[in-house]
Order: structure tokens, then sequence, then C-alpha cells
């Protein structure tokens, strides 16, 4: 026999070998589907209880003016966590050392009162700029 009649053959014979021959048994596979949690009250009665807690509504201090390390700090403080920084030019520039940035807008505005885990942007420009 050629050698070149041979090669696929013992190719084919290789790849099988890999993968566990052609009588290896494959193991099962177990696929589980979560279940949704159980809605307790009635439509009328407003959301359904998950078992989690509300999150807590503050009120949104005023950033507009310090600098960015300064502004997140405030907000961490009084529990706002979900921060976005976006540079104010419309650079798309990123925030990397955030004491040379000066918060110029903040979305949503200060003084409203919302729950802890809204997302706040924070819009700031280079000092000087």
């Amino acid at each position: 026999m050629q050698f070149s009649r041979l090669l696929p053959a013992l190719m084919l014979g290789a790849v099988l070998t890999g993968c566990g021959g052609a009588g290896a048994a494959v193991p099962a596979a177990t696929v589980t589907t979560p279940q949704p949690a159980p809605l307790t009250g009635d439509a009328g009665d407003g959301p359904a209880k998950t078992g989690r807690t509300a999150p807590e509504r503050k009120t949104l201090p005023d950033v507009v003016g310090m600098n960015l390390q300064e502004g997140q700090d405030t907000m961490q403080a009084v529990g706002f966590y979900l921060l976005d920084d976006q540079d104010s030019t419309g650079q798309d520039r990123l925030q990397i050392y955030d004491r040379n940035w000066v918060i110029t807008k903040q979305d949503p505005a200060a003084g409203r009162t919302v729950p802890t885990d809204t997302r706040v942007i924070l819009y700031a420009k280079k000092y000087g700029e």
C-alpha cells in the first residue's frame, strides 16, 4: 500500500483516538432551567414580592463645580454607587486622574429624590478648558 493512500486513514484514526475513539462513553449532561420565583399577591397589589427590598430613596447632592474625585466621593458617601463619568466636551476622553477634572453637569439633577441604584452621570471637563 502506498504511504499517500495510508496517510488520510492514519490522520482519521488519530483524530478519533484524540476524541475518545468510536466506542468512548460520553458523560450525560444535566441541564437545569431556572424557574421564576412565584408571584404573590393580586394584580392590584403593586409589584410582585421577590424577597428583595426596594432600594432606599435618597436626595442627590449637588456636586457641580467639584473636582471629579470629590464628586464621586460625595455621591458614594450618600449611597449612590452607580456612577458614570462622561467627558462634557464631547471628545469621549477617559478621566484617568479624576482630580484634574471639574464636574460641569450631573444627571439626574441635584435635589431630586431617587432610588440609590439610579445611574448618575457626572459630566466633567479638564480644568482650564
